[in-house]
């Protein structure tokens, strides 16, 4: 079994959906009839090679953790940003590699996806793994749900916000990450720093899904793959009104 690590921080700026339901962070927003994050972690204890579970940034949500009876799980302090919060439980001394990492707006979030996750990273030679899914895997199910899509060769991918560190080396690619997190929504910029020649290959659709992870392997001094899940709802996060509609009306669908 891998540990896990939940993002659950409050953005500096506050978050759009949490203010308007007047709860402190995403985490705590209620789907019918339990919060996001008590979702994820139902997902993680449910799954067979998910093991302990920490959490990062959570505010006001002790009588929660109570009320829907969350497992035990550490607890860490925020920091500014996704990465630098992963970075400070990593070099805490007190998670063990290898590591899950996910969020907790992860609402559709199952076992069996954490799972084939897992598995198929484990049996890679890689650092660090990060799950995508297809464009058409996503429009197979949801035709009408905008994504970020990042454009590799002849596919389009969009983040499952899933990662793997499998050993110290993945340490060097979230200290990447945190220099490249203000350009998130932005691929261009995040190509743009891997240096001309790469970014060229990268933002003419030359290099694909493979070569743009050679690309950043190289750039980075680890050695990271991506990982292709079949889930459409792998990349189901919840950032929007729409999301949360979304979200609500596949779970009551399927009585969850």
């Amino acid at each position: 079994m891998v540990s896990s690590l939940i993002l659950a921080g409050v953005r500096a700026s506050g978050d759009p959906l949490a203010l308007a339901r007047g709860v402190p962070s995403k985490a705590s927003i209620m789907i019918l009839g339990r919060s996001m994050l008590g979702r994820v972690f139902d997902a993680v204890s449910d799954s067979v090679l998910a093991g302990p579970v920490a959490v990062s940034g959570l505010v006001g949500a002790d009588g929660l953790a109570e009320a829907e009876a969350w497992p035990a799980f550490q607890r860490f302090e925020g920091a500014p940003g996704p990465a630098s919060s992963v970075l400070a439980a990593v070099t805490s001394g007190r998670l063990e590699l290898p590591l899950l990492i996910t969020t907790c707006d992860h609402a559709l979030l199952r076992p069996e996806i954490i799972d084939a996750f897992i598995s198929q990273s484990m049996n890679e030679r890689a650092d660090l793994t990060v799950a995508l899914a297809a464009r058409e895997t996503i429009e197979a199910k949801y035709p009408n749900v905008a994504r970020t899509y990042l454009k590799l060769g002849r596919g389009a991918y969009s983040s499952c916000n899933l990662f793997l560190l499998k050993n110290k080396r993945a340490i060097e690619a979230i200290r990447f990450w945190q220099r490249a997190e203000v350009d998130r929504k932005q691929p261009w910029r995040i190509a743009w720093r891997f240096g001309i020649w790469s970014a060229l290959q990268i933002l003419v659709g030359r290099a694909g899904l493979d070569k743009t992870f050679e690309i950043a392997s190289q750039r980075l001094g680890v050695t990271a793959r991506p990982i292709l899940l079949p889930y459409a709802d792998a990349a189901v996060d919840v950032d929007k009104p729409s999301d949360l509609e979304l979200v609500q009306a596949v779970l009551a669908g399927e009585g969850i």
